[in-house]
C-alpha cells in the first residue's frame, strides 16, 4: 500500500494570499508532482486545515484542484476549517459520528481518518462518539494506519499547548489493536517521527509553510 498524506494547505479566496503565499498554487504544484511521480499510490489523504478561514470561496478552489488528482482522495478537517461550509461544499459528515470521518480497506490494511476539529477550539478534540467508531473500526485483522489533523505527541515545543486535547483516551483506542502501523498528523507545520506510548506517530510538515524545531 502507497498513501500520500498532506496537511496545511490554508488555501484563500481566489485573489487572496495567506502570510504573503499563494496557497492554492503551491496545491497546484503539490497536485502535478502526485500525478507525475505517484500516479501508482493508492491513496492521497488531505488532513485537515484545508481552508485558512474557512471560506466557502477556498472550499470551492480546493475542490477544483483536488478533481485533478488522478488517485483516490480523501479529505479529513483541521481547526481552520469550518465544518458546515466544507460540508456544504463536498457533502455530508459521516452519519455516525457528525464528523468527517472515514475508513477505508485498502491493500490489505485499513486506513482511519478521523476528524479532530472542534468549533471554536484550535487544539484538537475526538468526542466520546467517535471513540467508540474508532474502537469499533479497530476491531480488524488488518494493520492499521491512522490519520489525523491534530497531533496527540507532544513534542516540546511550543505548540504542545494546542495538540490533541486529553489524548490518553486515544491511546487507549489504539491500544486495543496490535498493528498500529503510523499514526500520521500535520498541525504542526514541522516533520518528526517518534514512538508514544509504544505507538509510532508522525507529523508532517505543512502545505502552506513548514517551521523546525528551533
Amino acid at each position: 500500500m502507497k498513501l500520500v498524506v498532506m496537511s496545511d494547505l490554508h488555501l484563500v479566496a481566489p485573489g487572496e494570499t495567506s502570510m504573503g503565499l499563494d496557497t492554492a498554487a503551491r496545491l497546484e504544484t503539490a497536485v502535478a508532482a502526485v500525478n507525475a511521480r505517484y500516479a501508482d499510490f493508492d491513496l492521497l489523504v488531505l488532513a485537515g486545515d484545508l481552508a485558512d478561514l474557512g471560506q466557502r470561496a477556498a472550499y470551492e478552489r480546493l475542490q477544483e484542484i483536488v478533481a485533478k488528482v488522478t488517485i483516490p482522495v480523501v479529505i479529513t478537517l483541521g481547526n481552520h476549517d469550518d465544518r458546515p461550509t466544507f460540508v456544504s461544499v463536498f457533502g455530508p459528515a459521516n452519519p455516525e459520528t457528525g464528523k468527517i470521518d472515514h475508513v477505508i480497506d485498502l491493500q490489505g490494511y485499513r486506513i482511519i481518518v478521523l476528524d479532530s476539529s472542534e468549533p471554536g477550539r484550535v487544539d484538537g478534540v475526538l468526542t466520546a462518539v467517535q471513540l467508540d467508531w474508532l474502537r469499533t473500526q479497530l476491531e480488524t485483522d488488518r494493520p492499521v494506519v491512522v490519520i489525523l489533523h491534530h497531533n496527540a505527541n507532544a513534542l516540546h515545543i511550543e505548540a504542545d499547548t494546542i495538540k490533541l486535547l486529553d489524548e490518553m483516551p486515544f491511546i487507549e483506542a489504539l491500544k486495543t489493536h496490535d498493528d498500529i502501523r503510523q499514526v500520521i498528523a500535520g498541525h504542526v507545520h514541522l516533520t518528526s517521527t517518534a514512538l508514544h506510548h509504544g505507538l509510532p506517530f508522525t507529523t508532517l510538515a505543512g502545505g502552506h509553510y513548514s517551521v523546525d524545531f528551533n
